[in-house]
């Protein structure tokens, strides 16, 4: 049996446009081609004087999304393509945390990893009850690249950002609200209508408006220009070149738990 190549797709529909990530096989998990495709898309709603509203989601009703494809990373996230990939997704990232349209990202269940990064760089997340939401690279090795930081800084606090980068736990949608991971809770069968209800209560407003609040929550939000990413990108390197990120990989695959040895 053939199964549709995983991509995203544009779909407009009056003032709103929603992008879907459409990979249901591998629980709509991003692929190099998936990242690279976001941009564009994104950069085609924003250049849409019609569209008012963008919303990010993943196919179906039950995963939002479980993160990066982890079958393409002995490849895609191994020795010198590493750069090649985290470009991608930042691109990916920073498309849309720089569109100056509002953003929803509206989650059904699983929103992972990678997954739960594009919820994080969207303006608001509504979510159903069934939701989880973790940040994994602790329990595969991975260092979380710096420029990604900004987005959950923006939407909890310095200490839950740590408890969800220093655990890796998974988080249900009551304590994904309660920490601010998410703005509202909505029940599956209408959080379809409950996020496009939101989404048309925005687009009916002044666009010039919003717009401009959007633009001047994110200017005054944004830290001071003292990180160091030279030396976490050395840290972060140094992560991808460790023989606990092959254990990490190989224990996810095999469905066990890694066995780290801190080199």
């Amino acid at each position: 049996m053939t199964h549709p190549t995983p991509a995203l797709s544009l779909a407009l529909d009056g003032p709103i446009a929603t992008i879907t990530i459409d990979n249901p096989i591998r629980r709509n998990a991003m692929t190099a081609a998936m990242w690279g495709q976001l941009p564009a898309l994104v950069e085609q709603a924003t250049a849409n004087p019609a569209i008012r509203v963008l919303i990010l989601r993943g196919a179906g009703t039950t995963v939002f999304s479980a993160g990066a494809d982890i079958s393409e990373f002995d490849t895609a996230r191994a020795g010198d393509a590493v750069h090649t990939y985290d470009a991608l997704n930042h691109a990916a990232f920073e498309a849309l945390t720089s569109c100056p349209k509002p953003t929803i990202a509206m989650i059904h269940g699983f929103c992972m990893g990678g997954g739960l990064g594009l919820a994080l760089a969207c303006d608001l997340r509504v979510a159903d009850e069934h939701a989880q939401f973790a940040l994994p690279p602790a329990k595969l090795g991975i260092g979380y690249n710096p420029r990604w930081i900004g987005p959950i800084l923006r939407t909890v606090s310095p200490a839950n950002a740590k408890l969800i980068l220093f655990t890796g736990r998974r988080f249900n949608a009551d304590d994904a609200l309660t920490m601010g991971l998410i703005t509202e809770i909505a029940p599956a069968e209408i959080l379809e209508r409950n996020t496009h209800a939101l989404a048309s209560e925005i687009a009916a407003n002044a666009p010039l408006s919003v717009v401009c609040a959007k633009a001047s929550i994110d200017e005054h939000w944004q830290p001071a220009a003292s990180a160091d990413e030279a030396k976490i990108d050395r840290l972060v390197r140094a992560c991808f070149d460790s023989e606990d990120y092959a254990e990490g990989r190989k224990a996810f695959l095999e469905k066990r738990k890694p066995e780290f040895k801190g080199r």
